[in-house]
C-alpha cells in the first residue's frame, strides 16, 4: 500500500474544474458529441446542431442576446479553477466553535469558485447589491492573468504593478467593464442555488437593461419572477435632470421555474388573542401600512414607547377611538375618511405596522386559532425603516452612502419562504445588511437560517469625502481601514442589539471569519538562476508560515466539506489528530513523525474511527515531509488499510 501524495496541481488540491465536469455531462448524455482533439476534448458542432434540430448555418451569428467585447474571456474565467484558499481567523470571529454563519474577506469571484464543492446546490436565497456603474463607484483589475495576485495587490497585501482603475463614464468600455465584472459572478452564483432557490439583485437605471438580458441568458427568461420597484427615497432631489427619481429595482429570478413555489408575504393576526370565537360582534382590527395613516395626538407627536393608553409593541402601534385625538388617512387607500371614522366609532382598533415593505390592508377577527394569512406581495415595495437610521443606532454615525435597510432583505426572506436551516448569501456584503436581516428575522420567527457574506477588504481613503467618516471610525477603534472591517463590526453590534432586545432568543448570533489567500500548497516555481535552492524548497510542499488550521480548512474546501462542519481534536500516539464531520476526514498535520511513532498513531486513529462510526469511507491526511523516511510512511498506510481505511493522502 502506497500513500498518494497531493500536489498543487492535483485536482484534489484545487477548486472544481467546471469545464471538465461539463465535458463529462455531455459525454454521459451524448457520447457521439465529444471527441478527443489535439488540445483535449473537442465538441463536434455539426453533431450538436443535428441533436437540437438546427439546420441553419448562415444566420448562426444573428441570434437574440447580449454581446460585448470580452464575453468569451469572462465565460472562461468563471470556469477556471481557483488556486487560492480561505484561511480561518478565529480571532475576528464570534462564537467560532458553534456558529453556522460565515463572513469571508476576499475577491468574491475567487471565493465563489472556492465554495463550489462545499455549497453547490445548497443556497436558498442569494441577494446582492452590486456596484451600480455610476462612473466612479467600483474598481476592477485590468489584468486577469493571476486573479489571486491581483486581489493581494488591490488590498495592499503585496506590492506589484497590476493596474487598478475606476470604471469612469469617459471610458469606451463603460458598460463592457461592468458586464465583465458581473457576468462570471452571476454564472457561479447560479450553481450555488438550490433548485428551489432564488437570486435577487438590486440595481439602478444605469444597468438594469443589461442585467435583465444577462440574467435571462444565465437563468433562462422563464425563471424571471418579478422586477420589483423599490421606493428608496421618500423625498427625491429637485436637482434631477429629467425626473425626481424615487425608485431603484430589485430583479428576482428563480433557479428553476418548474418547481412548485409560492411568492407570498405571511402575516399573523396582530391581536395575538385566541380566547374569543369568531363572530360578527367580536372586536376587529384594521391593519394599515406605515405612512398611510397619521395619528395626531394633542401634542402632535408620533407615539414612541407609551403615551397614555397608546402602546407600541413589536413595532405595531395599537390605537382606538378612546385614546386618539384625530386619525387621518394620508395616502391613497381603499377606505374613505368617512368610512374610517365610522369604523373607529364602532369600536374597531387600528394596528399600524411600522416595519412593512408592501402596501396592503387586512380586516381580521379574533379567532380560536391563529392561522397565517398569505398575501401576494406587490411589485412596488417601499423603504419604511431608513437604513441610515439603523446604522446611526448601531454606530452613532452614518458610515455608508446608500445602505440597504434590513426590512428590504427580510421582505425577500419571508416572500420566498426561506426558513428552517436555509442558507442566505450575499457576495457584495457591504455594510452587512443581509447578515443583520437574517439574524433579526430568526429572532422574530424562531427559524435557524444562516448566512454567508463575502466582502472585498477594499481600503478606505480618509481623503475621500465619501469614505472619510468610515476611515476615521476604523482609526478610532484601531481597526484596519477597509470595508470588510466595518461589515464585521456591524454584525457584532447587530447581534448584541438583537440579544438585548430579545433576551429569550437562543439562536445563532455568531459568525466565522475566513480570508482569501494563495494556496497553502506550494506550486512548482523554478528559479533558473538557482535550481539547487528550488529543488531544496520543493521538498516541503506546504507554504511557509501556514498553520495546521490553514491547511486543514483548505483540505475541507477541496474535498467539498462545509466550512462550519464540526471538528474534534484528540492526542493519539503523541500527535494531534483532527476528526472532521464525524470521521469522514481525519487529519494529522504534525511536522515530525518517526518510525517508532507510526504504529501508536495508526492504532489510535483506527480506534477513534470505530467509535465515531462515520456513515461513509474515511480519508486520512498527513503532512508528507513529516515522515522520517518512506518506511514510516508505508507502515502507517499499511496499518490503516488493514483496518478498512484505504484513502490515505499526504500533503
Amino acid at each position: 500500500m502506497t500513500m498518494k501524495k497531493l500536489t498543487a496541481d492535483d485536482p484534489e488540491s484545487r477548486s472544481p474544474d467546471l469545464i471538465a465536469e461539463n465535458v463529462e455531462r455531455l459525454k454521459a448524455l451524448f457520447p457521439e458529441l465529444v471527441a478527443e482533439g489535439p488540445n483535449g476534448a473537442a465538441v463536434n458542432v455539426d453533431v450538436l446542431k443535428a441533436l437540437v434540430g438546427d439546420a441553419t448555418v448562415t444566420d448562426a451569428d444573428e441570434k437574440y442576446g447580449l454581446n460585448w467585447h470580452g464575453k468569451r474571456r469572462v465565460r472562461e474565467l468563471a470556469l477556471t479553477p481557483s488556486a487560492g484558499t480561505l484561511r480561518p481567523c478565529p480571532e475576528d470571529s464570534v462564537d467560532w466553535g458553534t456558529t453556522q454563519n460565515l463572513m469571508i474577506e476576499g475577491d468574491n469571484l475567487e471565493v465563489l469558485k472556492l465554495l463550489q464543492k462545499s455549497y453547490a446546490g445548497k443556497v436558498k436565497l442569494i441577494y446582492i447589491d452590486p456596484p451600480y456603474n455610476t462612473g466612479k463607484d467600483f474598481v476592477y483589475p485590468d489584468n486577469f492573468q493571476d486573479s489571486i495576485k491581483n486581489y493581494l495587490e488591490l488590498t495592499g497585501q503585496i506590492e506589484g504593478g497590476a493596474k487598478i482603475s475606476s470604471n469612469t463614464e469617459g471610458s469606451g468600455r463603460f458598460h463592457t467593464g461592468w458586464l465583465n465584472m458581473m457576468y462570471p459572478r452571476l454564472k457561479l452564483a447560479r450553481t450555488l442555488l438550490r433548485t428551489d432557490g432564488f437570486l435577487a439583485v438590486s440595481i439602478s437605471d444605469s444597468e438594469v437593461g443589461n442585467l435583465r438580458v444577462a440574467l435571462d441568458e444565465i437563468f433562462g427568461d422563464e425563471n424571471l419572477v418579478e422586477t420589483f420597484f423599490w421606493e428608496s427615497i421618500f423625498r427625491p432631489s429637485n436637482m434631477s435632470r429629467r425626473t425626481r427619481k424615487n425608485a431603484e429595482y430589485v430583479i428576482l429570478y428563480s433557479r428553476d421555474a418548474s418547481g412548485d413555489f409560492e411568492l407570498t408575504e405571511r402575516l399573523e393576526d396582530p391581536q395575538g388573542d385566541a380566547s374569543l370565537t369568531q363572530n360578527n360582534n367580536a372586536p376587529r382590527t384594521l391593519l394599515f401600512p406605515a405612512g398611510s395613516i397619521r395619528v395626531s395626538l394633542p401634542d402632535d407627536t408620533y407615539p414612541r414607547g407609551q403615551y397614555g393608553e397608546i402602546e407600541v409593541m413589536d413595532d405595531v402601534v395599537v390605537v382606538s377611538e378612546r385614546n386618539v385625538h384625530d386619525v387621518r388617512i394620508t395616502g391613497r387607500f381603499k377606505w374613505s375618511q368617512e368610512y374610517l371614522d365610522q369604523e373607529i366609532e364602532a369600536g374597531v382598533s387600528l394596528a399600524i405596522k411600522s416595519e412593512s415593505l408592501i402596501p396592503y390592508y387586512r380586516k381580521t377577527y379574533k379567532q380560536t386559532a391563529l392561522r397565517p394569512t398569505k398575501i401576494l406581495p406587490n411589485d412596488l415595495i417601499g423603504d419604511v425603516l431608513a437604513a441610515n437610521a439603523e446604522l446611526r443606532t448601531l454606530f452613532g454615525k452614518e458610515l455608508y452612502s446608500y445602505p440597504k435597510p434590513t426590512s428590504l432583505l427580510r421582505f425577500f426572506i419571508r416572500s420566498i419562504g426561506a426558513s428552517a436551516n436555509d442558507i442566505v448569501m450575499d457576495f457584495f456584503a457591504g455594510s452587512g445588511t443581509t447578515g443583520h436581516a437574517v439574524m433579526a428575522q430568526n429572532a422574530d420567527d424562531g427559524a435557524n437560517r444562516c448566512y454567508i457574506l463575502v466582502q472585498l477588504p477594499e481600503p478606505l481613503d480618509p481623503e475621500n469625502r465619501d469614505q472619510k467618516v468610515a476611515a476615521e471610525f476604523c482609526d478610532e477603534h484601531r481597526k484596519p481601514r477597509n470595508i470588510a472591517e466595518l461589515t464585521k463590526e456591524r454584525l457584532r453590534r447587530a447581534a448584541k442589539k438583537i440579544k438585548d432586545e430579545t433576551p429569550m432568543f437562543t439562536g445563532d448570533l455568531g459568525f466565522r471569519v475566513f480570508k482569501l489567500d494563495s494556496s497553502n500548497f506550494r506550486g512548482w516555481e523554478p528559479d533558473r538562476d538557482d535550481l539547487d535552492k528550488t529543488l531544496l524548497k520543493s521538498v516541503e510542499h506546504l507554504m511557509p508560515g501556514r498553520s495546521e488550521a490553514d491547511v486543514l480548512y483548505e483540505v475541507l474546501l477541496k474535498r467539498g466539506l462545509d466550512l462550519c462542519v464540526p471538528i474534534e481534536t484528540r492526542i493519539l500516539g503523541g500527535k494531534e489528530v483532527h476528526a472532521v464531520g464525524g470521521g469522514v476526514l481525519m487529519a494529522c498535520l504534525a511536522e515530525k513523525m518517526e518510525r517508532g511513532e507510526v504504529e501508536g498513531l495508526a492504532q489510535g486513529i483506527v480506534e477513534w474511527r470505530k467509535a465515531l462510526a462515520p456513515a461513509g469511507d474515511t480519508t486520512c491526511v498527513f503532512r508528507d515531509s513529516a515522515f522520517a523516511d518512506d518506511v514510516a510512511k508505508t507502515n502507517l498506510a499499511a496499518i490503516l488499510e488493514q483496518h478498512g481505511i484505504a484513502n490515505v493522502r499526504s500533503l
